[in-house]
Parts: C-alpha cells; sequence; structure tokens
C-alpha cells in the first residue's frame, strides 16, 4: 500500500482541484440612474494649466521629472481623472503651501492664485456622479492568508496550533498582507497546503484503538514484608509472613493473574496463598504442590490504568517447636557480595515455607471506550443508524458547509466521497476513510480562496449586491480574519444579515475574536508589526531587550483596542492622554507605582499621548545606533497623513554614516536639504521628524544627545511653527479632514483587499460625512466601511470568468 500522502495527493489533485467554480444565484436588484451633478464653473484649461505653467512645469514639465511626477503630459480633465491619487496629492501639496517650494527667483502663488487652481482641481476630481450608478470595483480571487488560514482552522476544526507557520511569507500590497492582486499561489504552497491538511485532522480526528491484549511475565520479583531467598527450583520462597511480587504497567480492563508455586509442607495444614494486588487480596488459595509438580494460582481483576504491584502472599507461616532436649538451628542467609549472586540456600526444614517461580499477567480484555478529544467528537457526529457510506455523507456534507463558508452542493460532496471509496477499497478504517474525505475538503479552491462569482447574463458594467454568505465572509475577515461564525452563517441562510449589520457589527466588536482587528489592521497600518526585526545596537542602548521590544507592541496594541473597543473619537488615536503599561515600559517611561507584568490603563505625562510618542512607533522609525527624523517624518506623512512623498531619485546622496557626522544631526540634515533634488522632500519630513527628537532611538525621554541640547523645534512648508511634540500633534489634530481621509481609506483598503481606485472616492467621502456628524467616532468608521458600496457590492467586467 502507498504511503498514505502519496495516495491523497493524487487523488485529492483529480477529484478535488478539478471542480468547477459555478456561479451562484442572488439575482440583482434593478438600479435606477439619478440625475448627475451640474458641471462645475471652474475648467482643467482655464484655471489649472496657467498656474501649472507659472509655477510647476520649471520642475515637473519640459521633460523634468523631478520626484518622478510630471504634469505636462496631462492634457484634459479625463486624463486627471485616471490618475486621481497623483491630482489629489497635487491640490493638497498646493493648498497646504508645501508646493511649489521657496526658490530664489521663483515667485511664489498668491493665496487667490492657489485658491483658484486647488478649486479647480477639486471640482474636477469631483465631476464623477456619486449619485448615479457606480462602478463598485470588484477584488480579484484570493486566497487566505496565513493569519486567515490559522484563525479558519482554529474555528473550523478546533486544532491548538498553527499549521500555517511553515508557509511562505504573503506577499504585501497596499500595506497590507490580504490583498488579492499579490496573493498568488506557487507549487510550493500548493505542497504545504496538502501537508497541512493531513496534519490537521490527525490532530482533530484520533484513530483510537483498544490496546490488544498480551501476556506479560513480571521481572524483578522480590520477597517484601517477610523473610524471603533464593532457592532451588528456580523461585524465591517465604518462610514468613510477607509477599513476593513485581510491577508493571497496565492500561485499564481485566487481567488473568497467574503464578507458578509450590510449598514445603509442615504442620496439620497445608501451605496457604493469596494472589495479591498493591494491599488487596484477590483470592486465596491451599497450595499442596510439590516442587515436581508446582501448581498454578489464577484469578481475573479489572485493574485501572497505571503501575501496579501483583504478588503472592504467605498466609499462614509456621515453625515446628523443637522436641525435647533439642535445638532447633536456623537456616543463614549468605552474605552477598557485590559482583556475585547469591547461593541457593534451603530453609530449616522445621519451618513451612511457600516458593514462587515466577508471576504472569494476560489482558487488557474489556479495555473502556477511548476518551475521544472534542474535535472528534464535534467532526464525526452522524446518526448512530446510518450505514456507513451515508455516515460520512453527513459528516462530510456538514463539514464542507463550514469549510466553503456556503450551501455545499450535492455533486460536491459525491466528489469528496470518491476519495472515502478509494481508502475504503484500500481496505482502511471508517476513521480514515472520513478523514482522507475531509483532507479534500481542506485543498478544496471554495476552502484556500475567498470565491465571489458574477451571476450569470448580467451586462459588464453592472454593480450588484453580493450574496448574503459573501457578505458574511466579507464582514468576519474583516474584523476577525477568519471564517462566520454560526450567528452569521443562520443570518446569511434567512437573508437576514444585511437588516441586521449595525448590531452585528457591534456584536463582533465586542467579541475576543476581534483583536484579529488590531493586531492585523493596526500591526500593518500603524506597521509595529516591524518591530520584531528592528535590532537597536546593544552597546548604543543596553536596556533595549526582549521584554521591552514585547511591552512595546503590546501598548500599542490595547492601546488602539480601547480607542475601537470604547468607540471613542478616532483623534484620539493621535493625542489620548492614557495608554497601557506593565512596570518594565513604566520604568522606560518614567512612570512610577507600576508593579509587576500585567498591563494597566494609566494617565501619561505631559510628555506622552497617542501613538506619535510611543515606543513601538519611535523604535521602528529610528536606526540602530540613533534617531531618524527622516524615518519619523516620513511615517506620519505616509501612516498618518497619507501624503507620502515619492521615492529619492537614483542620484541623490545618502546621508554619511554615523561615524561619519559632523556636527548636530540638525545641522547634516540642512546641508542635505541644501541639494536642490532633497529639498522638495525633506522639507516635508524633516520638521516633523525633530518634532521627536527629545525621544531616542528606543523611545526614552532624553533632554540632551550626547552634549547638545535637543531642539524639536521646526517649521512646516505651509508656514506653521512648533516647539516639540506637543504642539506639533496639536497641529497634526488639527488636520483632522486629512487624518480622517487617510485612516478611513486604510480601513476600507484592509476590509476590501484591494486597492483603492478613483470611483471609491464617492465611498470615502459619504463616510467622511458620516463621520463628521457622529463625532468622528470608531464605530461610525467601521460601520460605515461595512455599508459602503465597494463592500457591500461588486461590479461585473466582462472580462473575468
Amino acid at each position: 500500500m502507498k504511503p498514505r500522502r502519496l495516495r491523497f495527493g493524487a487523488l485529492a489533485l483529480a477529484a478535488v482541484l478539478g471542480s468547477s467554480l459555478a456561479s451562484r444565484g442572488d439575482e440583482p436588484p434593478a438600479l435606477v440612474p439619478p440625475a448627475k451633478k451640474e458641471a462645475p464653473a471652474t475648467s482643467f484649461e482655464k484655471d489649472v494649466v496657467p498656474f501649472l505653467a507659472k509655477h510647476c512645469f520649471a520642475c515637473h514639465g519640459g521633460g523634468k521629472k523631478r520626484g518622478d511626477l510630471t504634469l505636462d503630459t496631462y492634457r484634459d480633465e479625463q486624463a486627471i481623472l485616471k490618475d486621481r491619487e497623483v491630482w489629489e496629492n497635487v491640490m493638497e501639496m498646493v493648498r497646504t503651501g508645501e508646493m511649489p517650494p521657496k526658490a530664489k527667483g521663483r515667485p511664489r502663488p498668491t493665496p487667490s492664485e492657489a485658491e483658484l487652481a486647488t478649486q479647480a482641481i477639486d471640482d474636477m476630481l469631483d465631476q464623477f456622479d456619486c449619485t448615479g450608478p457606480r462602478d463598485d470595483g470588484r477584488v480579484t480571487i484570493r486566497r487566505l492568508n496565513r493569519t486567515e488560514y490559522n484563525n479558519t482552522i482554529r474555528d473550523l476544526v478546533g486544532v491548538d496550533f498553527k499549521p500555517a507557520a511553515d508557509f511562505p511569507n504573503d506577499d504585501v500590497g497596499y500595506g497590507f498582507d490580504n490583498i488579492g492582486d499579490v496573493l498568488s499561489l506557487s507549487p510550493l504552497l500548493l505542497e504545504k497546503y496538502l501537508a497541512a491538511a493531513e496534519s490537521i485532522l490527525e490532530h482533530a480526528i484520533v484513530i483510537a484503538d483498544p490496546p490488544k491484549p498480551r501476556k506479560d511475565r513480571l521481572d524483578g520479583l522480590r520477597a517484601t514484608f517477610g523473610n524471603g531467598s533464593p532457592r532451588r527450583g528456580g523461585g524465591l520462597f517465604l518462610h514468613g509472613t510477607g509477599m513476593i511480587s513485581g510491577q508493571i504497567y497496565v492500561d485499564e480492563g481485566d487481567y488473568t493473574v497467574r503464578a507458578e508455586v509450590f510449598g514445603q509442607q509442615l504442620g496439620d495444614e497445608p501451605v496457604r496463598a493469596a494472589l495479591r494486588s498493591g494491599g488487596d487480596v484477590l483470592k486465596e488459595f491451599e497450595v499442596t504442590a510439590t516442587e515436581s509438580a508446582p501448581a498454578t494460582l489464577e484469578t481475573t481483576v479489572r485493574l485501572k490504568g497505571g503501575t501496579r504491584t501483583i504478588g503472592v502472599g504467605f498466609l499462614n507461616p509456621y515453625t515446628e517447636p523443637p522436641k525435647p532436649g533439642e535445638e532447633v538451628k536456623k537456616a543463614e542467609p549468605v552474605p552477598q557480595k557485590r559482583g556475585f549472586q547469591p547461593r541457593p540456600v534451603d530453609p530449616d526444614k522445621h519451618q513451612r515455607v511457600l516458593i514462587v517461580r515466577n508471576i504472569t499477567l494476560d489482558g487488557p480484555y474489556n479495555p473502556p471506550v477511548p476518551e475521544l478529544p472534542e474535535t472528534h467528537r464535534r467532526i464525526m457526529a452522524h446518526r448512530p443508524d446510518s450505514p456507513p457510506r451515508e455516515a460520512a455523507r453527513e459528516i462530510v456534507a456538514r463539514f464542507a458547509d463550514k469549510a466553503f463558508r456556503r450551501p455545499v452542493r450535492l455533486e460536491e460532496v459525491e466528489r469528496l466521497l470518491k476519495l472515502y471509496d478509494q481508502a475504503e477499497k484500500e481496505g482502511e478504517r471508517f476513521e480514515d476513510r472520513v478523514r482522507l474525505a475531509l483532507d479534500g475538503v481542506l485543498i478544496w479552491p471554495d476552502f484556500l480562496f475567498r470565491v465571489e462569482l458574477d451571476p450569470p447574463g448580467l451586462k459588464p458594467g453592472t454593480s450588484y449586491p453580493v450574496g448574503e454568505y459573501e457578505l458574511a465572509s466579507r464582514l468576519s475577515y474583516f474584523l476577525w480574519s477568519t471564517m462566520p461564525d454560526d450567528e452569521l452563517r443562520a443570518l446569511a441562510a434567512k437573508g437576514g444579515l444585511r437588516r441586521d449589520l449595525d448590531a452585528q457589527v457591534r456584536r463582533m466588536l465586542a467579541d475576543p475574536k476581534s483583536d484579529a482587528f488590531t493586531r492585523n489592521f493596526a500591526g500593518q497600518w500603524l506597521t509595529t508589526r516591524k518591530l520584531a526585526y528592528v535590532a537597536p545596537d546593544p552597546k548604543e542602548f543596553p536596556g533595549f531587550d526582549e521584554d521591552l521590544r514585547s511591552a512595546m507592541t503590546r501598548e500599542t496594541e490595547l492601546f488602539f483596542e480601547a480607542v475601537l473597543r470604547e468607540n471613542r473619537n478616532i483623534l484620539d488615536l493621535l493625542d489620548a492622554d492614557f495608554s497601557f503599561v506593565n512596570e518594565r515600559l513604566a520604568k522606560h517611561y518614567g512612570i512610577e507605582g507600576v508593579a509587576g507584568p500585567e498591563f494597566r490603563r494609566v494617565k501619561l505625562p505631559p510628555n506622552r499621548g497617542g501613538v506619535l510618542t510611543q515606543a513601538s512607533i519611535l523604535t521602528l522609525t529610528s536606526n540602530p545606533t540613533r534617531t531618524s527624523p527622516v524615518k519619523r517624518g516620513k511615517w506620519v506623512l505616509d501612516q498618518i497623513l497619507g501624503t507620502p512623498p515619492p521615492p529619492p531619485p537614483p542620484d541623490v546622496p545618502s546621508l554619511p554614516d554615523e561615524k561619519q557626522l559632523t556636527g548636530t544631526l540638525r545641522k547634516v540634515m540642512e546641508q542635505h536639504r541644501a541639494n536642490v533634488l532633497c529639498a522638495s522632500c525633506h522639507q516635508r519630513m524633516d520638521p516633523i521628524g525633530f518634532a521627536f527628537e527629545n525621544y531616542d532611538a528606543i523611545g526614552a525621554w532624553r533632554e540632551k544627545d550626547g552634549a547638545t541640547t535637543v531642539d524639536p523645534s521646526g517649521v512646516l512648508p505651509g508656514g506653521q511653527s512648533f516647539q516639540g511634540p506637543a504642539e506639533l500633534k496639536a497641529i497634526i489634530r488639527g488636520k483632522k479632514d486629512q487624518f480622517s481621509r487617510c485612516l478611513t481609506e486604510k480601513v476600507l483598503t484592509y476590509a476590501l483587499g484591494r486597492g483603492l481606485e478613483y470611483y471609491d472616492r464617492c465611498a470615502v467621502d459619504e463616510i467622511l460625512e458620516a463621520l463628521n456628524k457622529d463625532d468622528s467616532r470608531f464605530f461610525t468608521l467601521i460601520a460605515g466601511v461595512v455599508k459602503s458600496g465597494p463592500f457591500q457590492k461588486r461590479t461585473t467586467r466582462g472580462d473575468e470568468p
């Protein structure tokens, strides 16, 4: 018989991966196109082109591509609409005064010029009609990433290990590892899926064979609680009250205990013996046998599992009294010497003696039904009166129904049962046959991938609501990174999930499984996942250790979770006056009165507040030996304001190595910005980064950098000045709309599993409008994403299956 895995691989690929992804129902409702917006009063030709020619083309036109951006190639409004993200960034840079940069001999735009140009760009970007039929986009069919696979297996099967631990790393797109376009399936990963499926089900479904009966002879017999010594005849003897016994490990069950014995008779009654288990007498016997014809004592006993002492006890020792004038001489044991066996001796002829040659155990018989794990009982449950194949059908259909996150079809169950039938032909047991069929479920496309298919007959460009089962999966993988639970599936089955979305979102956020949203969304948005790979120089920062690294990560998770679950204003993420620390992190922050490894909520000192001053963020945006204003400034632009700088041109020199630095870091950065190629980006990043120079490379507060007093002041490109992190945070908090849009786009990208397109601006604007009406509460953001068109719907393309 072939090894099981090889058989499964061949069968599964033929019987399972050959399955079709047939389209499924849910007819879309008719869409009634509302009236379109009126054309804006501004125009690209009249209001934008002259501004660009006067202030922008010198660096971004005529063949020049500073910052990898060319603006003179955009000829009309349609070209701008295709590159909305670029022009939204251009509009923001002009509006805040960051562009065009100050330069000798080049006039700065007047406020009225800048306002007219930005308004014209905004009008063009707003031309997309949000009141009419929309393109809600579509997500590339995507597989479960490693985290989703582990969580789904946990909830589907119940195993307590992470089977995806050795899968290849998931690629990242748009900042997240759940993006359909980058989640490919390699031959190596397919092999991993095959191996994982078998390992998972071997843990979950136990083939618990009862122990087979066997005959064991007890070794190492010895005399206890009496006088005994080796003698001729190959046994041990007792001439006083005691027991000859040995120990053996047994499984629970019935055992036959046998002992081969004989006696030296004396007095008016025969030798009496008892078979014993520990301190319990099992049965008593009269022993009349002699050395030439020994007897076998036998009884049956029920033994519990474990190490047991089995022996033969002597019940009636007797010594004949001496006759008048006669002295009885007792047998003396021969002294034992190391390396020598004692010489056999005979007991005195005036004593009654029990001799035991051996003790054997035969069993176990009638063992108890093996205790099966909960995973086995749950998966293998079926009607007790069902024939084996019908029982298998029941098990496979129920398992596949949950695994596919939709009702399983009869033909799919039959295809899976082919694996069961093949295993039956090869003589495997029922549990093995079922396990093989369930292996097939775990490599079926509808398990490994989140499949969404268009209903047949729709014209390309039609936007339609996804089915309720698909909506349940979108919701559960968004907030829990796992499959829908029973309540979501029950609502989907009744067609009631859409009507109950608010209640379900609240329930799901209150559930401990929403920790996955904190770890997976916040961990990637705030980039704290990367903290595990940061390595501060141990000579420069000897206080940094794994306990501190772990505490840094945990603080950010607990803080984000509190803002989310308490439905706080999303701006609290920037500047709240509380956080969570344990003793190790409190000491790092200089907070007194915190002892022990447990985290607790504390009020922060004035120099802390929000994610911007948490040690996790400050550490991962530093270099190993020093802080990095560039990294810190870029992180704020990327993750908080949503205005990432372009990548540096290839011909721009990097900063000198730490050993080559002369003067303060601020002076070195000023010299770097003197390069015209560097100035446009660094004048945006550097001031933000210098605001956090009071925090060293592992986030500890400092007043001096070496012998130099830290200067945390700065001036933003728009002319706003600040003195330190508190004033900068106030400025950033004042950019409420910009931060809200950035966070909304990040959450929507994560929820959809795809990058945002120009047509998603309508959904983003609607979510922001709802946020503004509800004091920017976090639940409103989550609910707005869940109720948005891109999350609820899908648009046919006509060029995809």
